[in-house]
């Protein structure tokens, strides 16, 4: 009997011991087969949730209900090229890295300007364009240059790159949540001027039926890049990947000259890798 007893004990140890094998391999095997189902780490396999603005055009905005602008028909030809398809998703700027470190969303796409401030809170990929400032006041105002603001009350979209220089300049900023909220000022006459970025000041100008104008613009000092969460290389460097492809077909060119007419590229500025020759306008097409 006893060792009858001994012997169903170790029968039932190694019974133990080969399911316990076996749960371990399937776990592996389930974890790779994820990895392969979703590569880049995103919140849903094959999507790509992008946070995004809804008002600042051309740029990023929404329209007839659907998310649009340079950089977002950019990203959604871009991620093409890796077979995702994007999910756009409306936010606030000044919340909007956090978020996407916080895996709210994969990527953040909102010209967004590299600066070594932000490196510290997301990982950027390889630059896709490149922007001005643009100063923007209540029409008949005297001020006609960046160097007139001292004293002034200027007013900037919280956490923008803009913020950042009106704050270097000693110009104590008025900070609000996004680019109705600035033009709401100079409308209002309670700002004296606005530090946009080109594209999204020229159009707010033309749209202010001439209570606002352009008074002057300058070069940024970096180019803009999309946002993913610290370590996410995969996801990196599958964008920087895309963003070649697209350089290369034609695509960047196409909606350069879509939603930036008659606007001169500077000579210095090569997009993505700089290792793609870029094709004109016309021979894209």
């Amino acid at each position: 009997m006893r060792i009858r007893s001994a012997l169903t004990r170790a029968a039932a140890l190694g019974a133990a011991a080969v399911l316990a094998a076996t749960a371990l391999t399937a776990c592996g095997d389930d974890g790779a087969t994820s990895e392969a189902a979703n590569p880049y780490g995103l919140l849903q396999a094959g999507v790509l949730r992008a946070g995004t603005l809804t008002d600042a055009p051309p740029n990023v905005y929404l329209k007839d209900g659907k998310f649009t602008g340079f950089d977002n028909d950019l990203l959604t030809a871009v991620a093409a090229k890796a077979g995702l398809k994007v999910e756009f998703v409306g936010t606030d700027f000044s919340a909007l890295l956090s978020q996407v470190n916080n895996h709210k969303f994969d990527v953040g796409s909102s010209s967004i300007t590299i600066t070594e401030a932000r490196k510290k809170t997301v990982d950027f990929g390889n630059g896709y364009d490149f922007g001005y400032f643009g100063l923007d006041v209540p029409a008949g105002s005297p001020i006609t240059g960046f160097d007139q603001l001292a004293g002034k009350r200027v007013v900037v979209v919280q956490g923008t790159v803009q913020d950042d220089y009106a704050t270097r300049e000693n110009l104590n900023p008025v900070r609000v949540p996004d680019y109705n909220g600035a033009v709401n000022q100079l409308k209002a006459g309670t700002a004296d001027a606005w530090i946009a970025p080109a594209e999204i000041g020229d159009k707010s100008a033309a749209d202010s039926n001439g209570k606002i104008t352009v008074a002057a613009k300058q070069l940024s000092p970096a180019p803009t890049a999309y946002a993913v969460a610290k370590g996410n290389d995969k996801l990196r460097e599958a964008l920087n990947k895309g963003l070649d492809e697209v350089i290369a077909d034609g695509t960047w060119s196409k909606l350069q000259a879509q939603y930036y007419p008659g606007r001169p590229i500077p000579a210095d500025f090569k997009p993505g890798s700089g290792t793609v020759a870029v094709p004109s306008p016309s021979a894209a097409s």
